[in-house]
């Protein structure tokens, strides 16, 4: 199973974004995380389209846009059309999931759903053969630098069972709180993708530490 780690630039020193982007593709990362949050939806606010285009002119890494907002349709163009290459939508702020899933599809992008941590697996079993990706969230969105929810670990093991037996082949994304201490735990549980923020940009050596993530996962008992 492939190892996926997404630095989330949430957590990175936007006076030196494009430095901190280049840090984390020398130091080996696959995606680069993009945390779209509205104030509405979590209570926080941060940034959008023009941050994105951002991002895409630094680095030619698929950037994984995950959007905390209510209403996230009415972003799918703009956020297309700056350089996302995929996004993820919350099954809370997303009443019509099979619509908007395939319309991210269309804009071609990687269509994903993601889970608060109180949300049931069931809110997306309808629509699994929609998924190219399915977020677990192990803190509750809207902060960095949370603490990891313990019991994430038994939802993304039965999450990886759910898209097994329905021989999806989505990626199971988690998030909050991802460090050396919970990674291969998560990984061992079914997880193959990775949202790190400040256990990588507040390391000693990030580009580093991105290495050391991908390493924990190999090391398996």
């Amino acid at each position: 199973m492939t190892v996926r780690i997404a630095p989330s630039i949430l957590a990175a020193d936007f006076a030196k974004l494009g430095d901190e982007i280049a840090m984390c593709e020398a130091g080996g990362a696959d995606w680069i995380h993009i945390d779209v949050m509205d104030g509405r939806f979590v209570p926080n606010l941060t940034y959008g389209a023009k941050v994105i285009e951002t991002v895409r002119r630094c680095t030619s890494l698929p950037l994984d846009v995950h959007l905390m907002v209510v209403e996230p349709e009415k972003f799918f163009e703009d956020f297309a059309a700056a350089g996302a290459s995929g996004m993820t939508i919350h099954a809370e702020a997303a009443p019509h999931l099979h619509r908007q899933l395939n319309r991210i599809r269309e804009l071609g992008c990687r269509a994903g759903v993601a889970l608060n941590p109180a949300t049931p697996l069931n809110a997306v079993c309808e629509i699994i053969p929609e998924l190219d990706l399915l977020l677990v969230m192990s803190v509750n969105p809207g902060f960095g630098g949370q603490e990891f929810i313990p019991y994430a670990v038994d939802k993304v093991r039965r999450a990886r069972l759910m898209l097994d037996e329905a021989d999806s082949q989505a990626a199971i994304e988690v998030d909050g709180g991802i460090a050396r201490e919970t990674i291969r735990e998560m990984w061992s549980a079914g997880a193959d993708t990775f949202v790190a923020g400040n256990a990588i940009f507040s390391a000693a050596n990030p580009k580093a530490e991105i290495g050391e993530l991908r390493d924990r996962c190999g090391v398996l008992v």
